[in-house]
C-alpha cells in the first residue's frame, strides 16, 4: 500500500512539473524541414511526387516554383535545371493535375513571355526551400523569394542593375482574364482552370506591386502574341507583363478568392494589410510553422531522423485545403465546388481519403480536433450539395480510387469524442453511398454494390478491382455499423453487422489469399504475384491483409496465430518479383516495391502499410517493433528521394510521424492506436486542450528497438495499444527499450488491439 501511495505521489509530482513547465521553449524546428523532400520524381518512379510547397498549415492556396510545362502534373522535378514560374497551386497529386493556377516569373533583359524562353537556369546550392520561405538565386543574378499566408503570398523579385526588368503573369491553361491598373500598381483578373470545377468557378486574383510600372501589356500563351500598352484582355491562356526600372527590388502581394473580386480585396487586407514588408510576412509564417512543429517536440535521435520527422510533419499538416474564406467580420463562408453556390460555414477540399483515412486523419484527430469537427460537418454539407459523400475532392468530387472512406472519417471522429455532427445525418448519407453508384469514379458510391449485397462480394471480371472493393466495403460497413449504434438505429446496425464480415467471402483457404471470385461463385484464375485484375494497384500479397476491423477474424481464416504470423513473415522473405497482370506493363508502384528490397512488402502504396502492425494482434508484438524500425530507417529520409512512393496528401508522411511516435491507427472508427517502436528518446505532444502527452523511450537506440516494459502514468502497462482518451487526457507513456525482444509482454488476449470478432464474443 505504501509503495502504491509513493508511486501515485511521484506521478502526481511529474504531472505538476509538466503543467508548471508552461509552454516548451520554441526551439527552431523549421530548420529541420526540407520541402524538397520527395521531389526527384517522374512518371515512371516516385520518390514522393511532391513539390516544394510554400504555404501555411492547411492553406487555401500554396505556392511552388514551377519547372514543368503548363498543365504538367510534375510541376517541379529536382532533376530540372530551369524554373519557368512561381505558381499558385492546390495540387494534391500529379495524377489529377491542378486547378485555380496562374504564375509569375521575373525576366531579365529582353522581354520573353513564352514559358520555355523565359525559363531561367539555377543550381540547388542557391535554393532555400522551407515551409515559410522559398528563395532561389538564378544563374543570371535574379533572386525570387516567396512567403505565404493562408490565402495570400508575399513575393520579392530582385533584378540585376544592368538589364531590363520584367515580371510576366501567365494565365496557365483554359480561360483567364487580366486588368492592368498602372495607377494602383496592380493587376486583377481571374482564372478558370482545372478538371473537376463547376462552370461558374473562378479564382479572382489581385496582384499588388510596390513599384511604378515603366511599361506594360497583355499576351496569350497559345501563340505567345504580345499587345503592348493594352490593359484589358480575356481568353485562353491570357496573361500580362510589367516592366520595372533596372535593378529594381519588387515586392508583390498576391491573393485569390473563389467568391468575388470584392472578397479578394477583403482577404488581401485581412492577411497582408498589416505587413508592410516582405520580412514581416516571412517572420509571421516562420512563427506559425514553428509553433505548430513545437507541438510535437522530439528529443534524441539523429539530426537526419529529426529532419525526416519534421519534413514529414510539414506535409502531414498541408492537406486538406481550406476552401472557405472569411468575411470582414471574420465569419466563414465559401463558394461550393459541388453546387456552385455560396454557403455560410466551413469547407475543405483536395484530399483523397483512400490515401489518408488510416494515417493523416487519425493524426489530425490528435493535433487538430476542432478542425476535424468542422471538417465532419463539411463532409455532410458536401453530400447535401452534390448528393454524394466526397471520396477524392479536387475541389469537387472526382470519385477517385475505391471505397467509401468518408464514413471512416466520420466514425473515427465520433469514436474519438468529436461530436460536432449528427450521427443520424452521417448514417443517412452513408446508407445512400453504400447502396448506389454515382456518376463519377469508382469511389463515388459503390461499383458492384448489387453483387456485394446479393452475393456477399463484388464479382470479377464484372468489376475490376473487385476483391479490393469487397474488402474495403466490408471495413466501411463496420464504420456504418459503428455509426448506426451511435444513432440507435438497430435496423442498419444489423445490416452492416452482417455485411462487415463479407471479407470472408473472398478468402480462399486452398491458396491462403484473398482472391477474385466469379459471379457464379467459382474462383477466378489466380497468381499471387500478378497485379491488377481483382486488385487495385497491387496483388494478393498486398490485399490479403485489408481487414482493419477484424484482424482476429482474419487470423482465424488463415488457420490460427502461428500460421498467420508465418504468412506475414513470408511477405518479407518471398521474391520481390512482379507480374504485370492486367496493367500490361510496369507501373511506378511495381518498381518502387522492387527497389525497397523487402520481398512483397510494397510500402510505396497504401494497401499494405498497416500489415506490420498486425503482428501485435497475434501475440508477436516484437516483430511489429522490429519491422517498423526497418521501414522507417530504410525507406524514408529527408532528401529529394525521401519517400518510397507517392506521398499522397500527407498519407505517407503521417504514417511516418505516427510510427516514429510509436503508435498507428490500424482501424479508424475505434479509439485505439496500436503500439509500435518509438523512434525518439522522448516526445512531448502539446494538445489542443492544453494538456501534454509524453512518450518516453528509455535506453532507446537503433539496436534497442524492442519494448521491454511500459508504464502509463506510472502504472505498469501491458496493452499493445493506447486509447485516444488516454492521449487527450495527457500523461506519460513510458517504455523501457532493449536489444532483445520481450516475448512475454503484450501477448495475452486482453492486451491485444480491437477486433470486431473478439469484441462480439
Amino acid at each position: 500500500m505504501l509503495r502504491k501511495r509513493m508511486r501515485n505521489l511521484i506521478y502526481a509530482l511529474m504531472l505538476i512539473v509538466l503543467s508548471l513547465g508552461g509552454s516548451l521553449k520554441a526551439e527552431n524546428l523549421v530548420k529541420y524541414v526540407n520541402t524538397l523532400q520527395g521531389t526527384d520524381s517522374n512518371f515512371g518512379l516516385s520518390w514522393g511526387n511532391t513539390y516544394p510547397t510554400t504555404a501555411l498549415p492547411y492553406p487555401m492556396h500554396g505556392w511552388s516554383a514551377q519547372t514543368g510545362k503548363n498543365g504538367d502534373g510534375w510541376k517541379y522535378q529536382y532533376s530540372a535545371q530551369t524554373i519557368r514560374g512561381f505558381q499558385q497551386t492546390h495540387q494534391c497529386s500529379p495524377w489529377v493535375g491542378d486547378y485555380g493556377v496562374f504564375s509569375l516569373m521575373p525576366v531579365s533583359g529582353d522581354l520573353k513571355v513564352n514559358e520555355d524562353q523565359r525559363a531561367s537556369s539555377f543550381n540547388h546550392k542557391n535554393e532555400i526551400a522551407k515551409p515559410h520561405y522559398y528563395r532561389v538565386k538564378f544563374d543570371n543574378g535574379m533572386i525570387a523569394e516567396m512567403s505565404p499566408t493562408t490565402r495570400c503570398a508575399h513575393m520579392r523579385f530582385s533584378f540585376p542593375r544592368s538589364k531590363q526588368a520584367f515580371i510576366v503573369l501567365d494565365g496557365y491553361i483554359k480561360l483567364s482574364s487580366v486588368h492592368i491598373d498602372p495607377e494602383r500598381h496592380r493587376i486583377t483578373g481571374y482564372v478558370h482552370n482545372g478538371n473537376w470545377i463547376p462552370d461558374t468557378f473562378k479564382s479572382y486574383f489581385i496582384i499588388q506591386f510596390n513599384k511604378l510600372f515603366l511599361s506594360y501589356g497583355t499576351w496569350e500563351n497559345k501563340k505567345n502574341t504580345i499587345q503592348e500598352g493594352q490593359c484589358l484582355a480575356e481568353g485562353e491562356g491570357v496573361g500580362a507583363y510589367i516592366e520595372f526600372s533596372k535593378g529594381a527590388e519588387v515586392e508583390i502581394k498576391v491573393t485569390s478568392s473563389y467568391i468575388s473580386p470584392e472578397q479578394a480585396e477583403v482577404t488581401l487586407e485581412k492577411e497582408l494589410g498589416k505587413f508592410s514588408t516582405f520580412e514581416q510576412t516571412k517572420q509571421m509564417a516562420f512563427d506559425e510553422w514553428n509553433n505548430l512543429l513545437n507541438r510535437v517536440f522530439v528529443e534524441g535521435g539523429s539530426k537526419e531522423q529529426k529532419a525526416t520527422f519534421y519534413s514529414c510533419m510539414f506535409r502531414a499538416n498541408l492537406f486538406s485545403h481550406k476552401f472557405y474564406e472569411e468575411k470582414s467580420d471574420g465569419s466563414p463562408y465559401y463558394y461550393s465546388p459541388y453546387d456552385g453556390k455560396i454557403h455560410d460555414g466551413y469547407m475543405y477540399t483536395d484530399n483523397g481519403f483512400w490515401d489518408t483515412f488510416r494515417s493523416q486523419f487519425p493524426l489530425t484527430n490528435i493535433l487538430h480536433p476542432t478542425m476535424q469537427g468542422r471538417y465532419m460537418n463539411a463532409l455532410l454539407d458536401a453530400q447535401e450539395q452534390c448528393g454524394w459523400l466526397p471520396s477524392w475532392s479536387f475541389p469537387s468530387e472526382t470519385g477517385g480510387m475505391l471505397g467509401n472512406h468518408a464514413v471512416s472519417l466520420l466514425a473515427d471522429a465520433w469514436a474519438k469524442g468529436i461530436r460536432t455532427f449528427s450521427p443520424e445525418r452521417a448514417l443517412e448519407a452513408y446508407v445512400h453511398e453504400a447502396m448506389n453508384k454515382g456518376p463519377w469514379g469508382g469511389a463515388n458510391g459503390r461499383q458492384g454494390w448489387k453483387e456485394y449485397y446479393q452475393l456477399g462480394y463484388v464479382s470479377y471480371p464484372e468489376s475490376m478491382g473487385s476483391t479490393s472493393q469487397t474488402l474495403e466495403y466490408a471495413y466501411d460497413d463496420f464504420c456504418g455499423y459503428q455509426l448506426a449504434k451511435a444513432a440507435g438505429n438497430t435496423f442498419y446496425e444489423q445490416i452492416f453487422r452482417r455485411n462487415m464480415f463479407n471479407y470472408k467471402n473472398v478468402y480462399d483457404p486452398s491458396v491462403g489469399f484473398m482472391r477474385g471470385r466469379k459471379i457464379n461463385g467459382e474462383w477466378s484464375r489466380f497468381d499471387p504475384y500478378e497485379w491488377g485484375g481483382p486488385y487495385c494497384e497491387g496483388n494478393a500479397w498486398h490485399y490479403s491483409w485489408s481487414v482493419f476491423h477484424d484482424v482476429q477474424g482474419l487470423i482465424n481464416l488463415m488457420g490460427g496465430e502461428e500460421k498467420f504470423v508465418a504468412k506475414i513473415d513470408s511477405v518479407f522473405s518471398v521474391p520481390n518479383i512482379v507480374k504485370y497482370g492486367t496493367y500490361g506493363g510496369k507501373i511506378h508502384e511495381m518498381l518502387e516495391m522492387e527497389l525497397a528490397g523487402m520481398g512483397q512488402y510494397a510500402h510505396g502504396n497504401q494497401p499494405i502499410q498497416h500489415m506490420i502492425y498486425l503482428y501485435s494482434y497475434a501475440g508477436t508484438p516484437w516483430k511489429t517493433q522490429y519491422w517498423i524500425r526497418q521501414v522507417m530507417n530504410r525507406l524514408y529520409n529527408s532528401s529529394e528521394k525521401g519517400y518510397p512512393g507517392d506521398e499522397d496528401q500527407g498519407g505517407m508522411s503521417s504514417w511516418y510521424v505516427l510510427s516514429a511516435l510509436g503508435i498507428y491507427s490500424v482501424c479508424p472508427g475505434t479509439d485505439q492506436y496500436v503500439l509500435g517502436s518509438p523512434l525518439f528518446d522522448k516526445v512531448t505532444i502539446v494538445l489542443e486542450n492544453g494538456n501534454k502527452f509524453v512518450i518516453e523511450a528509455r535506453n532507446n537506440s537503433d539496436k534497442n528497438l524492442y519494448i521491454k516494459s511500459a508504464t502509463l502514468n506510472g502504472v505498469p502497462y501491458t496493452k499493445n495499444y493506447i486509447t485516444y482518451s488516454d492521449i487527450i487526457k495527457g500523461g506519460i507513456l513510458s517504455f523501457d527499450m532493449d536489444a532483445v525482444p520481450n516475448k512475454e509482454r503484450g501477448v495475452n488476449k486482453n492486451d491485444r488491439p480491437f477486433s470486431v470478432s473478439s469484441d462480439n464474443e
